[in-house]
């Protein structure tokens, strides 16, 4: 490698380590959730409450953020998507307990869209009952653009493809639930 290369690479390397700083943490959540976090509806009786969710060491080239929460033992054969907001302006570094709750307003602007409980919002765990403990993956997705061109009618699926575009880095906290 030729020295006018050194400058580049230790850029690259550089923000390769800063993005792996990349952490989400909650003081809501911990290795399992709780009735807090268990939904409200399909059979569960919980309070349907998103837990509150921050986030550090933001990767340079941030633009907005994107929260998803996705069970991948859901009995479905492709999983269960529990939760998806984009849209978060990157002077924003974490979201309040019950934020997910779409009827209330919010000092946060941001889309929170279709999950496969078919409607906008945080749904909370719902394992069947007997099945093995699910695991709830939250993650928040540092993205490189302002502004998915999506609104609250886009699906898990069509959102997850444009996360997968614009995602810088991501950061990831898992908690299991069984009924």
């Amino acid at each position: 490698m030729k020295l006018r290369h050194l400058p580049i690479l230790l850029a690259l390397i550089g923000s390769a380590l800063f993005a792996d700083g990349f952490t989400l943490h909650s003081t809501d959540l911990s290795g399992q959730l709780s009735k807090t976090q268990e939904a409200a509806s399909f059979g569960c009786d919980g309070s349907n409450i998103s837990p509150a969710l921050n986030w550090s060491n933001v990767p340079s080239g941030t633009k907005s953020f994107a929260i998803t929460v996705y069970d991948p033992d859901a009995p479905t054969g492709s999983g269960w998507w529990h939760w998806v907001v984009f849209n978060i302006p990157a002077s924003v570094q974490g979201v309040p307990a019950d934020f997910g709750n779409v009827s209330k307003t919010s000092a946060v602007s941001a889309i929170q869209s279709m999950t496969d409980y078919g409607k906008a919002g945080f749904g909370g765990a719902c394992p069947p009952k007997g099945d093995k403990a699910h695991r709830y993956v939250f993650t928040v997705h540092a993205l490189s653009v302002d502004k998915l061109p999506l609104d609250t009618s886009a699906s898990p699926a069509l959102v997850g493809f444009m996360l997968g575009a614009n995602t810088i880095a991501k950061a990831t906290l898992v908690s299991y639930y069984q009924r």
